[in-house]
């Protein structure tokens, strides 16, 4: 009787399996193409005016598509589970499965595993995968098509060469228009240090780099020895860039390992800078996966209290309102996060708990 059951249980799993798995690549197939048709039509200017060849186009597609899945795979996985069982429920099969003595959770149980297995393989991904096809994908819009001159962030640190100058950034914030940690090294024709002038911050306005707390230090260009040293309150900085190419040539946080970005973060925070939007993003970034699976739970009185009666197009619309509506609370609650309203842990994982506990009182409710 025990082989038995086991046996239907097996051919019970993999019907699901099958039924999951075949939804879940459409759906995806079907979210990646739209997105990948929309961002082309959205750059097919840069490449038409930079006169990309077939390696740019190719490059284009196969790095959007690992960064593309990590966006849109919660969304994919809860309107899989939702068309999963809304189709079992239509044809009665679910019905069927239940006079048999199933109970719903030994019917989900292999979706949810399923969900909480592509929850790691994403956290394995956006570590490993993601970083690489983001830095590929950056490097080719702002770099190759572009051809602005590329900068090397290492750890919170951004180096560039700017004439006879390098030029070092500790922490640099476009969207604030803020630098931190500023690093100007003067050479000599024969590459010798001239000049070193650092500042604590610089922000930009009227069209300037205005520098706050400056030291500069004036060297010997023959023995290299420190010949002058002068404290400056403010002054106007020449850094050859503005904010708009520290947007477009900075390595996000995306674009770092989790591991690379809390070495970042604590780095930023020994030097005494503030480090919060950092924080935020890494544990944004491990909470991430784990909304497939929260997702994938939710999904289930979502879709048993459809009814048979409820169509495909129901069931597409119906998971499309609630991914809207997560994405618009977490990206809520991600800003609270980066303005210091709350704790960055609490940012990222709240509104996964959140939909979690929605989730159970609405099953409770069902079994009801």
């Amino acid at each position: 009787m025990a082989a038995a059951e086991a046996t239907i249980m097996t051919l019970l799993n993999r019907y699901l399996l099958s039924h999951f798995l075949r939804i879940l690549l459409l759906t995806l197939a079907s979210f990646i193409g739209i997105y990948l048709l929309i961002d082309f039509f959205e750059k097919i200017g840069d490449f038409l005016d930079y006169q990309a060849g077939p390696s740019h186009y190719l490059s284009f597609v196969l790095n959007n598509i690992p960064v593309i899945i990590t966006q849109v795979l919660p969304l994919a996985i809860l309107m899989t589970v939702v068309l999963t069982l809304g189709s079992l429920s239509r044809t009665n099969e679910l019905t069927a499965m239940r006079s048999c003595g199933l109970g719903l959770w030994r019917i989900i149980r292999i979706l949810m595993l399923l969900a909480f297995f592509i929850s790691t393989l994403q956290l394995i991904g956006n570590e490993t995968l993601v970083p690489v096809s983001a830095r590929n994908l950056n490097h080719l819009l702002n770099i190759e098509l572009e051809g602005k001159a590329g900068q090397r962030l290492t750890q919170g640190k951004i180096w560039y060469r700017d004439k006879n100058r390098i030029v070092h950034i500790v922490l640099a914030d476009p969207k604030q228009n803020s630098l931190q940690g500023i690093t100007l090294f003067e050479l000599s024709e024969t590459s010798r240090l001239n000049r070193r002038l650092s500042a604590a911050t610089a922000t930009y306005r009227n069209n300037a780099w205005h520098a706050q707390a400056l030291q500069l230090q004036v060297f010997d260009p023959h023995s290299g020895e420190l010949t002058q040293s002068t404290r400056i309150a403010e002054q106007k900085l020449d850094l050859g860039r503005t904010p708009d190419d520290f947007q477009s040539t900075l390595s996000s946080n995306s674009e770092v390992s989790i591991q690379t970005l809390n070495r970042m973060i604590n780095k930023l925070e020994a030097q005494g800078f503030d480090a919060t939007r950092q924080r935020v993003d890494m544990h944004a970034r491990i909470a991430a996966p784990f909304t497939c699976l929260v997702m994938a739970f939710l999904a289930v009185p979502f879709a048993l209290q459809r009814g048979r009666g409820s169509s495909i197009a129901v069931g597409i619309g119906l998971s499309l309102s609630i991914g809207v509506i997560y994405f618009i609370a977490q990206s809520l609650v991600i800003a609270f996060g980066y303005s210091g309203a709350l704790p960055p842990i609490i940012a990222a994982w709240s509104i996964n708990l959140i939909f979690l506990l929605i989730g159970i009182w609405m099953l409770l409710n069902l079994r009801e």
